[in-house]
């Protein structure tokens, strides 16, 4: 299981947003922010929707659903202006990194659930890590695994979407209390399934 598979099947949908990127002078850099500026947003509306408001759990899958959309724009932009680069792929990565920290940390904030947030989010950094590990060692970037990015970004705005109206913890935990688990286990078994494929290929 695994979304990122499926990036080459969408080129043709995010043509739209790439030329409106051109048109209104958008860099691929200035999208990588952008989409930064989203999860910041989704990240902050996670926070405070169980104590506010849970429809804004709403605006927060919104904001987390562009990151991604966004995630896949600056890539396509950067390959059709010419302008990729290696600093440009760096800055990518640890945007998406800092993004992936504020929406989680958003979500355990939100449910006061900080430890179990930190195993959710050193999960989540411990698998693209691994990803991109494997090629600082001369292999291909590992998107493979049981859940990718693409996945998460996914998960995220589904129990989003749900945890706006559905606010009842069930076997002690909230949908958002059981995605952090998932994150913490899941994430951290990703990465091992990274780590046996780049060692095996090693």
């Amino acid at each position: 299981m695994t979304l990122d598979r499926f990036r080459p099947a969408v080129k043709g949908a995010i043509a739209p947003s790439v030329t409106l990127a051109k048109r209104v002078g958008l860099t691929p850099n200035g999208v990588s922010a952008l989409a930064l500026a989203l999860a910041l947003v989704g990240g902050a509306a996670f926070a405070v929707a169980p104590r506010r408001d849970p429809l804004i759990y709403l605006g927060g899958a919104v904001a987390v659903a562009l990151n991604g959309w966004l995630d896949l724009v600056d890539g396509e932009l950067a390959r059709e202006t010419g302008t990729g680069s290696d600093a440009g792929d760096l800055l990518d990565h640890v945007l998406d990194r800092y993004a992936d920290i504020a929406m989680i940390s958003g979500l355990a904030a939100g449910i006061e659930a900080y430890a179990l947030g930190l195993a959710a989010v050193t999960g989540v950094l411990m698998t693209s890590y691994l990803g991109t590990q494997a090629q600082a060692v001369g292999l291909d970037r590992v998107y493979g695994g049981l859940v990718g990015r693409a996945d998460r970004l996914a998960l995220v705005v589904a129990v989003g979407a749900v945890a706006a109206f559905v606010t009842q913890p069930f076997s002690g935990l909230t949908v958002v209390g059981w995605l952090l688990v998932f994150f913490a286990v899941v994430g951290h078994f990703t990465a091992l399934q990274r780590f046996y494929y780049a060692m095996k290929a090693l």
